[in-house]
């Protein structure tokens, strides 16, 4: 399926959050996710489904100043 991930399109065979950040190598534990522009838990990326079409920003905090 086809989905959009930070910007860009992707094509995965995930069907959960836990699923793609997995395929693509991104740690759970060090980044903040938005599906379709609303926050997602970390405790629901093994059971928050993806669709195609779906805009997925997975962020990781920054620190500066």
């Amino acid at each position: 399926m086809r989905i959009e991930l930070n910007g860009r399109a992707i094509e995965t065979d995930a069907t959960t959050l836990a699923e793609l950040m997995q395929e693509q190598q991104i740690d759970p534990r060090t980044v903040a996710t938005a599906l379709n522009g609303e926050f997602v838990p970390r405790t629901r990326y093994a059971s928050q489904r993806l669709e195609a079409g779906n805009q997925l920003e997975i962020l990781s905090p920054m620190q500066g100043g």
